[in-house]
């Protein structure tokens, strides 16, 4: 039973990357519990930040900070965040995709595109595509800190303060749920301004101290590293999820083929008993 052999063959080979499947299923299931707690720890301040940022465009400072200053747009700097890995289903490439987009849009207008990429999947990617790439992070774990991508960030912060971008947007996933990633790509600089909450509607500025100049420098390079931060964060996450979705599924078709291949040699390994006992029935009537 040749035939037979090479079935048995194909269904423990199935097997054995079924029991990865499952492992790397449960292994994502438990880091995606974690991404998702330190998440949802670091979103109200992100949140809020912006939310004071935005609110300071509608406001009439003594001292107008260049980062809140619109200007004619001839290049832009994007900073992409991806996985280190892969085997996440279409999570990495549908912010691609997304990041493609709005790049062909921006081309058609003649605006220039820097990018700085956070991720390996993003670094192989952009570099095939020969896209030009000003600064780059790679293989920060599964707990990211700040710490890991200032570099990256202040590499953008430098060349808009320098003149060499007009502006600068974020791209990640965002976690909606487990099932559901959003790709996103979000406006940094300059700060767009937000709709003022009923309370704050009268307001026409904050009180600084010690000034406004200080307190500006560096509340708004805070606000662009705690938005990146979150989006790196925000990103791990929707990696398990995607990652354990993705092992799920491949344990799932694993096994419905194991299925169809057991059924198969089954089917298989009754025909060649019948044509044994055909053959014997035979040579038993001609004696």
């Amino acid at each position: 039973m040749a035939v037979g052999k090479e079935i048995r063959v194909k269904i423990a080979s199935i097997k054995n990357t079924q029991k990865i499947t499952r492992a790397m299923e449960k292994v994502a299931t438990s880091k995606m519990r974690k991404t998702q707690t330190r998440m949802l720890a670091t979103r109200p301040y992100s949140k809020k930040i912006a939310q004071i940022i935005r609110h300071l465009a509608h406001a009439k400072p003594e001292y107008t900070h260049p980062f809140m200053v619109d200007r004619t747009v001839s290049r832009v700097g994007v900073i992409i965040l991806s996985s280190d890995r892969g085997l996440c289903g279409g999570l990495n490439s549908n912010l691609f995709r997304l990041s493609l987009r709005q790049f062909r849009n921006w081309g058609k207008e003649s605006v220039e595109v820097n990018i700085s990429v956070i991720g390996q999947k993003g670094c192989s990617f952009f570099n095939g595509i020969g896209a030009k790439i000003i600064a780059q992070a790679t293989k920060l774990g599964d707990s990211p800190h700040l710490q890991d991508i200032i570099g990256v960030i202040r590499a953008m912060l430098d060349d808009y303060r320098e003149g060499k971008i007009d502006a600068l947007y974020v791209g990640y996933n965002e976690f909606v749920n487990t099932m559901t990633q959003k790709p996103k790509l979000e406006q940094l600089l300059p700060v767009k301004s937000d709709e003022l909450t009923p309370e704050l509607a009268g307001h026409w500025d904050y009180l600084y101290e010690p000034d406004a100049r200080d307190v500006l420098d560096d509340l708004l390079v805070r606000y662009v590293e705690s938005i990146v931060f979150q989006g790196l964060v925000e990103n791990n996450a929707c990696e398990q999820a995607a990652r354990m979705v993705a092992m799920k599924s491949a344990s799932d078709n694993a096994g419905k083929l194991i299925s169809e291949l057991q059924l198969i040699y089954n089917k298989a390994r009754q025909a060649a008993i019948t044509q044994e006992i055909s053959e014997i029935v035979g040579g038993a009537a001609a004696v």
